[in-house]
């Protein structure tokens, strides 16, 4: 199955890294700039009214709603006018997110297994997130990253994997897709026409009205031994 194989691309959150404390501490980021520099729009950006922001906000659009970079900008920037603060804060103030966006911390396993994989394949990722992979300490193990806002449409929507093929150059069927959520990554991909492989590191059941990742591994150790041998 794997031998015709020729490059592999992986969803990023939650597959390489655990995404919720990554976000966590660039929200913390973001409000200790935004009370030292702009205390009156940190004041309104609490938690609760920022997701708040950014839900009406994707409601309102959801023709942009995958771009997760222009809903939190444009949410800084309504909150920005209510607090009677420039529109240039909000490219600002994403900018000091994105930044801690990015200083993620891999599982364990990673660094050996992503080593390990990229000396028999060239690896992509594949994120609806906005995280930019060659900004992590993850970088130099990939060709190329993209992203739903460079693709225009979010997994499991045929047209980012379709956009990531046109980049790589290779059939559809010659791409692994893994990833760690059994629709986006794995529905998504096979739809694609991908193989697919799940990484089920929490140990979870599988959803009963959906077909199966062609495999399923617990971390990327499992993967290269799938992938390459023991």
């Amino acid at each position: 199955m794997w031998s015709s194989s020729r490059a592999l691309s992986f969803d990023l959150d939650d597959t390489l890294w655990e995404v919720a404390p990554v976000l966590v501490r660039a929200e913390a980021r973001l409000t200790d700039w935004l009370s030292e520099h702009y205390p009156a729009l940190a004041s309104l950006h609490t938690p609760a009214r920022a997701k708040e922001e950014r839900q009406r906000i994707m409601s309102e659009t959801p023709e942009r709603a995958f771009d997760l970079t222009w809903v939190r900008t444009e949410s800084l920037r309504r909150l920005a006018a209510m607090a009677q603060c420039p529109p240039s804060v909000a490219d600002e103030a994403f900018r000091v997110f994105h930044g801690a966006r990015n200083e993620v911390e891999p599982y364990p396993d990673v660094y050996s297994g992503l080593a390990r994989l990229a000396e028999r394949f060239p690896l992509y990722a594949l994120s609806n997130g906005n995280a930019d992979v060659h900004q992590t300490v993850l970088g130099p193990y990939f060709k190329l990253g993209v992203s739903a806002i460079q693709a225009g449409a979010a997994k499991p929507d045929s047209k980012i994997f379709d956009y990531l093929i046109s980049r790589v150059g290779v059939r559809p069927s010659q791409i692994i897709h893994i990833g760690d959520d059994p629709v986006t990554d794995v529905q998504g991909g096979r739809l694609a026409g991908c193989r697919t492989v799940w990484v089920n590191r929490h140990q979870r059941a599988w959803p009963e009205d959906l077909p199966r990742a062609d495999a399923e591994v617990n971390d990327l150790h499992g993967l290269s031994t799938l992938l390459i041998g023991a």
